[in-house]
């Protein structure tokens, strides 16, 4: 009950605060993703070496951890990677942009009207993804933590895998090259299909927002562990002196987010093909 009077209270401050028609707000978010390494060298014909595992996790650390601004007002939002931390080759197209965690794009979202579009590039094609805006089902707790200067609520969640989130993936090797089909799908099956999201809510900010694709809560979320990774907001700065005009982006060919998953596996698998076929002829440099 007193909780509940809490956020109440908030609440009327909150919307009081925020009552100009000209609101902005702009959070940092820090995104950290981990990676499995004791299975990442398996099936190459040897445990991989731990001096070798932090090797590539000092490699991996650039993709694996990012920062990213929410810009916000009470009905729309862009959230994007902060262009000055960005590595020099981001965004060059020569490679691909994982979803998820990787801030491949721009992600635009419009509670009110109930549009998200991402505008992103694969492989130096724009491409503006368009997603099913659904209402989340989230599951609203009484449990509370403050984060920095705000007090916030806890809401799970329960959600479909991104399947081109790359923390998601398996590693393979060259005993993989030699499963039939049935083995590669008793591997599928074992793989979890759903993950539960967990977030991190406060009132004192009344806007139904997030970073990413998240949204849906009384109140700014501060917050979100889903699987492998953790976006922590680190910074928040109301009605800043240079306010960003929100726009809906535009450029790219437009396309669903399910056609899009297709287009992307369908590239990695040609570019796998291509990679053992190298081997198989000889071409490959041999094991790294």
């Amino acid at each position: 009950m007193i909780k509940s009077l809490f956020t109440i209270l908030f609440t009327i401050v909150s919307v009081t605060t925020f009552a100009q028609t000209d609101f902005q707000g702009k959070a940092t978010y820090m995104s950290k993703t981990t990676v499995d390494m004791d299975n990442f060298g398996r099936g190459r014909g040897g445990e991989m070496s731990e001096a070798r595992k932090k090797e590539i996790a000092e490699r991996m650390k650039s993709m694996l951890e990012k920062t990213f601004i929410l810009t916000f007002d009470k009905t729309s939002s862009l959230y994007k990677e902060d262009g000055k931390l960005e590595a020099p080759s981001a965004g060059n197209g020569r490679g691909p942009r994982f979803g998820g965690f990787s801030g491949g794009g721009t992600k635009y979202k419009n509670i009110k009207d109930k549009v998200a579009l991402e505008s992103t590039e694969f492989f130096g094609k724009k491409f503006l993804i368009s997603d099913d805006m659904k209402s989340p089902e989230w599951e609203l707790g009484s449990e509370t933590k403050q984060i920095g200067n705000y007090t916030c609520f806890k809401a799970t969640l329960i959600k479909d895998l991104d399947p081109l989130d790359f923390s998601n993936f398996r590693r393979g090797g060259r005993n993989d090259e030699k499963k039939d089909s049935t083995s590669v799908k008793e591997d599928e099956l074992k793989k979890p299909k759903q993950v539960v999201v967990s977030a991190w809510y406060t009132p004192q900010i009344p806007v139904s927002n997030g970073p990413g694709e998240y949204w849906g809560l009384p109140g700014l979320i501060l917050e979100i562990n889903s699987g492998r990774t953790t976006i922590l907001c680190t910074e928040i700065v109301m009605n800043p002196s240079e306010k960003e005009v929100i726009e809906v982006p535009t450029k790219g060919k437009q396309i669903t987010r399910e056609a899009y998953t297709v287009t992307v596996k369908e590239k990695m698998e040609e570019l796998r093909e291509r990679f053992q076929g190298n081997r198989r002829n000889g071409g490959g440099r041999g094991r790294p």
